[in-house]
């Protein structure tokens, strides 16, 4: 018979659930006992969460429940509502039945096809025509995904290739194809912009809630709400639902493929190794598909120390992230920037053969019709400074098409813009846009880089420039002293130098910490490293006790002038870029006995591409200076720090190399033997710059030579420049000197007698 509860009388309630007695305490028991059992049957035939009835019921006979209780007080009225009010909470986390599969053929046609799933429950995101480019890329994530192996993709920008990938996560997923996947990107931010994509499809996509309502009703249910995801319940036991910044957790439903499953996400520089899940049932999982989108920067890929880090980890780290004795699958779609970057190592079959790179192009043959595309280009300049846009280039276009279009094979028909005709005119128009950009961005060839090597120094032109004074003696006209430590793991690298205040200069002396009593050595044949003068010792107690060596030697020791007085270092730079020292170095600077002089500092790569020093918005308590800054804001190291512009530093101590002995500027070596000097003279040029054209400016980008020279001394001597700088120094054509003296104040008294 079914139950109306609208009808049903308190006293029915015993008999409902063959309690003895509806005033005996049992019987409130026995509704807690009772709540998984089947929903009951209401007047319409719909299906009703018996837990949620039991607490309608609950309202019901709570009066009648302390009414019939021997002492009938207030005990009996407490008790009554704590037990009405622990079953009303049960039943608001429980999310009851979960909704019947809507099209249960559709889902299983998109089991092994992963082309049709993404036709089937994203539409709207694929809604142009697939290229065979794309019809090749979806073969391979198929591959990956159902038997494994690595899969490096490079697409034209705004191919999709992003949001493939991210279907492929859920695709893997959503089946029980993977049981975890780690996504990783550039840093942590890129990674979980990503999670927050995949968060948004499975909280608003109804047809993956129509045809998965096992993973995505449960996450529905929640509401957006995460505090949520603790408490739910699934027929009275938890689905261990996890919904946080970094990852996902698929609620644990029996009977589901993707019960439990998980999305965690990492940026390729941090936290990686070791990344595990303890599923409910107490087995450890690791990943099993890792996903890298665009895991490089354009900063990164204009550093080839940069490129060959991330290299590694994605060869060591990431790679070993399904633990010993797996293999993981793995896809990587990505973006080559610049040549010889990361992506465009990891696409090179001949030297990762393992990720079977593939490369697409936007054009695969270009139109011959030249002149035709030159008038084109002129109309459309014309039009753009106009303001008419491409209308009169589009109808040139159009009358003239069939002949622009000769010989022209592209590799998306449906790519253009509302305002074009073609996905050849589309293409022509990016490539007019950006010639560089174009290569790299949407061709995957970027055009080779050419460096400025009739301005270049060479090792012989800088050791010629001795000064014939005694190292570590300092010139009569040099008024500054600065220094810079830079940080590696073996060894610390020291440079001092002196300064007049119009920028000319004198290297003094430089050295390693420890000493390695040799003229000639490179960081990687090191004899006597940190670890050697400080047996026991950890890497970071290492480089702090080689800090403290270096500091004391350079901050105690007498710098004497060749007029006898005694000069001391007003400046002194550490290097804290380095993931590793970064802690440390912060510690030290902080705990130093020398801390008003010491301070941290990171060279950043401002590229063309990038914000110059010169655009930051100044905030109150920052101080700036000739590109670099000194944050107001210390942040959880306590301890202000520097931030200044390497490429522009860079370029200006290759300057300062090139003038000659004798000019104002000139930046010399001690003593009078050159040949003591090439050490420093290589890792002075151990660099090449590059003229860099982007947002209106050009500027130099400096790369590391092929060769792999070490650098750390050239990384000094500018940051003993910046340290200068810092302390008012300044060419006469610039105004950093003003820029970074504080302006003394003006009393109000002087301001009235001025103005009379």
């Amino acid at each position: 018979m079914p139950v109306d509860p609208h009808h049903l009388k308190p006293a029915d309630l015993a008999r409902l659930l063959n309690s003895s007695a509806l005033g005996a305490v049992i019987s409130e028991r026995q509704l807690h006992r009772h709540r998984t059992r089947a929903g009951f049957r209401i007047g319409d035939g719909r299906s009703v969460d018996l837990l949620r009835y039991l607490a309608w019921l609950m309202d019901q006979v709570h009066a009648e429940i302390t009414a019939r209780r021997p002492d009938g007080g207030y005990a009996s009225h407490r008790e009554a509502t704590a037990e009405r009010d622990r079953l009303k909470s049960e039943s608001g986390r429980d999310i009851g039945d979960l909704p019947p599969v809507e099209n249960p053929p559709r889902r299983a046609t998109a089991d092994r096809s992963f082309r049709a799933f993404c036709e089937s429950y994203f539409p709207e995101v694929f809604h142009l025509g697939w290229s065979e480019d794309h019809l090749r890329v979806i073969a391979k994530v198929e591959e990956s995904v159902l038997q494994g192996g690595l899969f490096a993709l490079a697409m034209p920008r705004g191919s999709g290739k992003t949001t493939i990938a991210e279907c492929a996560c859920l695709w893997a997923i959503l089946y029980g194809h993977r049981e975890f996947v780690c996504l990783i990107g550039s840093d942590e931010q890129h990674a979980s912009d990503m999670l927050d994509s995949l968060k948004t499809e499975l909280e608003i996509n109804e047809l993956l809630l129509a045809d998965f309502p096992e993973a995505v009703y449960p996450i529905q249910a929640l509401e957006g709400i995460s505090h949520r995801a603790n408490g739910q319940l699934f027929r009275g036991s938890r689905t261990h639902i996890g919904w946080t910044a970094k990852e996902i957790i698929l609620p644990t439903i029996p009977g589901s493929k993707a019960s439990g499953a998980i999305i965690k996400v990492a940026g390729i520089t941090g936290r990686i190794r070791g990344m595990k899940f303890k599923r409910p049932d107490g087995r450890a999982v690791r990943p099993s598909l890792v996903v890298l989108d665009d895991p490089q920067t354009d900063e990164s890929a204009r550093s080839p120390s940069q490129c060959q880090h991330r290299e590694a980890i994605l060869s060591g780290a990431v790679l070993g992230l399904a633990g010993p004795g797996k293999k993981i699958a793995g896809m990587m779609p990505c973006t080559v920037i610049r040549p010889a970057d990361m992506a465009d190592r990891i696409l090179d079959r001949d030297l990762h053969p393992e990720w079977n790179g593939e490369r697409t192009q936007m054009v695969y043959s270009f139109p011959t019709a030249t002149k035709r595309w030159e008038e084109y280009a002129k109309l459309r300049g014309d039009g753009m400074r106009a303001g008419r846009g491409l209308a009169d280039a589009t109808a040139y276009y159009v009358t003239h098409r069939v002949e622009m279009d000769a010989d022209a094979r592209v590799a998306w028909e449906a790519r253009y813009n509302h305002d074009e005709v073609s996905a050849i005119q589309h293409a022509m128009n990016l490539k007019l846009q950006g010639e560089v950009a174009f290569w790299a961005e949407y061709q995957n060839q970027p055009l080779p880089e050419v460096a400025e090597e009739n301005e270049a120094l060479t090792a012989d032109q800088i050791m010629a420039k001795v000064n014939g004074h005694d190292r570590g003696v300092v010139p009569l006209d040099a008024s500054h002293l600065t220094a810079f430590i830079d940080v590696q793991q073996k060894a610390l690298f020291w440079v001092v130098c002196g300064w007049n205040d119009e920028f000319t200069g004198y290297i003094l002396d430089y050295g390693t910490w420890p000493d390695q009593r040799r003229a000639y050595y490179t960081l990687r044949d090191l004899r006597i490293t940190m670890a050697a003068a400080t047996k026991g010792a950890g890497l970071e107690g290492q480089i702090y006790a080689g800090l403290e060596a270096a500091t004391s030697q350079l901050m105690g020791r007498r710098w004497c002038r060749d007029d006898g007085a005694e000069l001391t270092i007003e400046r002194l730079l550490i290097d804290a870029n380095w993931g590793q020292s970064t802690d440390v170095v912060y510690q030290f600077c902080r705990q130093s006995p020398h801390t008003a002089l010491i301070t941290p500092s990171h060279g950043r790569f401002v590229g063309a591409a990038s914000i110059p020093f010169s655009e930051y918005r100044r905030k109150r308590g920052d101080r700036s200076g000739l590109h670099w800054r000194i944050p107001a804001v210390v942040g959880r190291h306590t301890v202000r720090h520097l931030l200044y512009d390497t490429n522009h530093w860079k370029s200006f101590i290759h300057t300062r190399l090139a003038v000659p002995m004798g000019d104002p500027g000139c930046l010399s070596l001690p003593g009078h033997d050159p040949e003591r000097h090439r050490l420093i003279a290589e890792h002075l040029t151990a660099e090449y710059r590059v003229r860099t054209e982007g947002r209106g400016r050009v500027v130099d980008e400096w790369r590391l030579r092929p060769e792999g020279f070490d650098n750390h001394w050239f990384d000094g001597v500018v940051g003993c420049a910046v340290a200068a700088s810092m302390l008012g120094v300044g060419l006469p054509s610039t105004d950093a000197k003003t820029s970074s003296v504080p302006k003394s104040r003006l009393k109000l008294s002087a301001m009235r007698g001025a103005r009379r």
